[in-house]
């Protein structure tokens, strides 16, 4: 049983007296564990307001009462921002109820959605317009706009489109005060100052509450195809990835790396899921194109395939003849984290290189995940934008709790490589708890200094999400 502050206890009385029943939600699991079982938090109670007015009448009293509060969307963040262990037991608010679309302008590609709607809510919203949401996660079934936001969530097509922060004009939050920013304009230009809305994007609850978003809609692809080529190495992938922006621009949606691991590990414990070749090749790429004018993408793809053939970056390939066929491939590379989870990683890692730095990267990260042991690696990802999942597991046969004594050191030798090759340790999943130390380790001094000073300016009694991102003063 969790022990809860006297403040705590205040808080509930509070806030028993303001909000109605229906706020109030049973603590379970579900809203204390994370997707990886990593952390395991703690919480006083659960509220969840459907209005941003309760939303700050819940953080107004919070913050009268220096009562810690802990945002929660979907519970699907894979760096524990979403839970708190330590500390006093926090108050969870969570945002589940706040999932209306409150407007949708064509004309303008503006839709407006509360912080609580489900990713794949707003991307139907959009197709029902005719117009495109491109934000795509494997969790978009069940993960929140506003979680979205706060993270700066990434996916399949920010080469195209941009990460969440590139999808989003404006913001209506909630700040520590309790006060409401209501700042949902749908301008792409508003040079007024400092820009808020960006600074709450990516900030993991920590320096406020979205409670809604205006996003930017596109025009849905006139005509699409998608296929997996064979290569031999990620330099070769690279080159292919420049034949396609030569030959058709910026109308690549994706284009994805796979290694031969992570289509042996689907082998072994997804065999239902089909593959498009015999054997596994060393490394491949899916590589779709959304064509909104003139020209056939199925056919730019075999152009693409023949002068990469012809180069010997490729050695065989599959273009998808169906829609169910486009399915089976973007199957297959959507479950690769499925059978990672399977396998059981000793050590994941979300890590983003430039491009050029990218092979070297792989190779030199290969050398030495092999001088500390017989592991094998799964390293796969957006190649198209530099982020690249690099997972170590234990060799077969063996379970990944015989190697915890040795997750450290696998952690910190790829972030050292990583920054060596001044990339990033958090491409897509953000700080959260899991990555606050090296945040403080990797990163500028003068840069941390001015978070620190933002943190405290905007949250002075420290109750937003405390000890995520940074570690709490």
């Amino acid at each position: 049983m969790t022990d809860i502050s006297p403040a705590a206890r205040q808080l509930l009385d509070r806030l028993n007296r303001t909000l109605p029943k229906a706020a109030f939600r049973p603590l379970g699991p579900a809203y204390l564990e994370e997707p990886r079982g990593l952390y395991t938090g703690h919480a006083c109670a659960v509220v969840a307001p459907d209005t941003v007015e309760g939303v700050a009448e819940v953080v107004r009293a919070a913050s009268d009462l220096s009562v810690p509060v802990v945002p929660y969307g979907g519970g699907t963040g894979l760096v524990g921002g979403q839970v708190m262990a330590d500390g006093p037991a926090p108050l969870l608010l969570s945002l589940e109820r706040m999932t209306a679309i409150r407007s949708l302008d064509v004309p303008s590609g503006v839709l407006v959605a509360e912080a609580g709607a489900i990713l794949q809510d707003v991307q139907d919203a959009a197709r029902d317009a005719g117009l495109l949401f491109p934000l795509s996660l494997a969790a978009q079934g069940s993960c929140r706009i506003g979680g979205n936001l706060a993270t700066n969530a990434g996916g399949v097509n920010v080469l195209r489109y941009g990460n969440a922060r590139d999808l989003c004009l404006g913001l209506e939050a909630v700040l520590p005060d309790g006060s409401i920013w209501h700042g949902l304009k749908a301008l792409r230009k508003d040079n007024t100052g400092y820009d808020l809305r960006n600074l709450l994007i990516g900030s993991e609850g920590t320096l406020g509450v979205i409670t809604a978003a205006s996003l930017r809609l596109f025009p849905r692809p006139r005509a699409e195809a998608t296929a997996i080529f064979a290569v031999p190495d990620p330099l070769a992938a690279l080159k292919v990835l420049a034949l396609a922006r030569a030959e058709v621009g910026e109308s690549i949606s994706a284009f994805e790396l796979m290694s031969h691991e992570g289509l042996d590990f689907l082998t072994e414990t997804m065999p239902q899921v089909r593959q498009p070749f015999d054997v596994p090749p060393e490394w491949s790429v899916l590589v779709e194109l959304g064509f909104t004018g003139p020209g056939d993408p199925e056919e730019a793809l075999a152009t693409i395939f023949e002068a990469a053939f012809e180069r010997d970056l490729v050695s065989d390939g599959r273009i998808a003849l169906s829609d169910g066929q486009r399915a089976e491939f973007w199957t297959l590379r959507e479950s690769i984290p499925e059978a990672n989870k399977k396998i059981g990683a000793i050590s994941s890692h979300d890590v983003s290189v430039p491009l050029s730095a990218l092979p070297d990267f792989i190779a030199r990260g290969n050398k030495v995940i092999a001088g500390l042991g017989p592991f094998r690696v799964n390293c796969f990802g957006h190649l198209g934008d530099g982020n690249l999942h690099y997972n170590v597991f234990p060799p077969k046969g063996h379970a990944r709790g015989e190697f915890d004594d040795r997750k450290g050191a696998i952690m910190r030798a790829v972030h050292d490589l990583v920054h060596e090759c001044d990339g990033s340790v958090s491409a897509e999943h953000g700080i959260g708890r899991l990555k606050v130390e090296d945040l403080q380790r990797y990163g500028d001094s003068a840069r941390l200094a001015a978070l620190r000073a933002i943190k405290r300016a905007l949250d002075p009694r420290g109750i937003m999400n405390p000890g995520a991102v940074l570690a709490a003063e």
